[in-house]
């Protein structure tokens, strides 16, 4: 129930209707109320301010016909306006950038506010009637009819945050700068935090992983155990990680997950395989079923790698031939620094996750600080590489990251994408560009190479704080 009530929060907040129908919702609400507190009211009370006034008919329907109609007009150029902006930066930036232009709450106000004005104007304008009209009795909703001339300065006030807004968000940088405050806010949610908690002695909880998951399982022993099967295709977009673990506890399971947020399923693949089978009976497959959120697209929900992914892409293509903009790859290429710098002096969760009581309940896929250097600064490589501002770059956003590393392995990693760095830049550049960026690897491999590495690379500001 959680995974589909967080999948459909995350669309509502992705889509561009739910924001404006709320917010038309409510004006036809207003209208209803205005309307009802006028006929209550009246208009004697304006006697007592000489900068109001009450209107008679036909001047209320001028007013209240000026304001919808134009703001129906202005609606429709804002549309106009959002789409060509959005068809601009998905060819610009790719396609899946889509999502957060259509999920800007700005871009979503705005328009809402444009239809709420209407219907707002639309609505108060048929409770107008004159003498002749009603048979004798007249009336003008002038307290509504005010509130629609407020609505109408408010609208004027959205419209000029509008024409700022939208070539400020698709900017590039504050494109960049969307996605990388999303994987750093990300990396702080998710970690060390998973599903459940890490084993406190993780070899000791490794030798209660059953028989059945064993690399070296036999025959026998890899039938022992239930599948649990996807029933729909598409990409998983969230893991109710808490109902999982609860179930396993429940039930007295060990589950290991086959998928992982933002890997895509087929109808029929094994989601999760569980031991004891005979422990899990078809309710039990139905509710771990349900623990799993399937969509069309990717999310950034509990999916790091998409948004690792969307940086890389747009590196990539600006890298690319047709566009050669090295300068926005330094861009995608600080942001990436920043959030493995962030990851580099986390203590990251074990694949094996137990209950409460420290009892193995889930075995989940390992999370590594090698694998997300892989997907972030290994996919950037080949780009970078045939590119001598954005070698140095990469290269110095290296040494950024392990500024924050204390452990060997992870500056192992560091020192391996430096070297492949430098190999395919030897296959790429030539001459006095090829010479730059072997320089600058070996002044990195040089300073991690030395017990006090950090203090050689903070001591070494010119190296470290230049882009080329």
């Amino acid at each position: 129930m959680n995974a589909g009530f967080r999948r459909l929060t995350d669309y509502l907040g992705s889509s561009y209707w739910f924001v404006p129908t709320v917010m038309a919702i409510a004006a036809v609400l207003l209208a209803g109320g205005m309307v009802a507190l006028d006929s209550k009211v009246g208009s004697s009370w304006m006697d007592g301010y000489v900068w109001l006034y009450a209107s008679r008919p036909d001047g209320a329907r001028q007013v209240l016909s000026s304001v919808g109609g134009s703001m129906i007009t202005v609606a429709g150029t804002v549309f106009s306006v959002t789409i060509a902006a959005v068809v601009y930066a998905s060819g610009q930036y790719g396609p899946r950038l889509l999502t957060n232009f259509m999920r800007d709450r700005g871009n979503q106000v705005t328009l809402g506010t444009f239809i709420a004005t209407f219907l707002y104007c639309l609505l108060v304008l048929r409770t107008i009637h004159s003498a002749d009209e009603s048979g004798g009795y007249g009336f003008v909703p002038n307290l509504a009819l005010l509130v629609g001339v407020l609505l109408a300065l408010c609208s004027i006030a959205v419209l000029i945050y509008f024409i700022h807004h939208v070539p400020s968000k698709i900017h590039i940088n504050s494109v960049i700068e969307d996605v990388g405050d999303r994987l750093l806010r990300g990396i702080d949610d998710r970690f060390p935090r998973f599903v459940g908690s890490s084993p406190d002695d993780h070899a000791k909880t490794a030798t209660n992983v059953p028989d059945t998951f064993l690399d070296d399982a036999s025959e026998r022993d890899g039938k022992q155990r239930r599948i649990v099967a996807a029933k729909d295709t598409g990409y998983i977009q969230f893991l109710d990680d808490e109902a999982v673990l609860r179930l396993a506890s429940k039930h007295d399971l060990v589950l290991r997950l086959q998928y992982q947020p933002g890997d895509f399923v087929h109808v029929g693949r094994a989601l999760v395989e569980v031991w004891p089978p005979e422990h899990c009976n078809d309710a039990c497959a139905d509710d771990l079923r349900d623990a799993f959120a399937v969509g069309s697209r990717r999310s950034a929900l509990q999916d790091l790698r998409f948004l690792v992914d969307e940086l890389v892409e747009i590196a990539a293509r600006a890298l690319s031939p047709g566009v050669n903009d090295p300068f926005t790859a330094v861009t995608c290429l600080d942001w990436l620094s920043a959030a493995m710098s962030d990851l580099a002096g986390r203590s990251l969760p074990s694949h094996l996750r137990v209950d409460d009581e420290g009892s193995l309940r889930v075995i989940a896929h390992p999370t590594t600080f090698a694998s997300l250097m892989d997907r972030s600064f290994g996919a950037l490589a080949q780009y970078c590489a045939a590119d001598m501002v954005a070698s140095l770059r990469y290269l110095n956003a290296l040494g950024e990251v392990s500024l924050d590393c204390d452990e060997p392995d992870r500056l192992t990693t560091i020192r391996l994408y430096t070297n492949r760095l430098e190999e395919l830049a030897s296959e790429a550049l030539k001459g006095f560009n090829l010479t730059r960026v072997r320089t600058r690897a070996t002044e990195l491999r040089t300073a991690l190479d030395q017990p006090d590495y950090k203090r050689r690379l903070r001591d070494g500001t010119a190296w470290l704080a230049g882009t080329a």
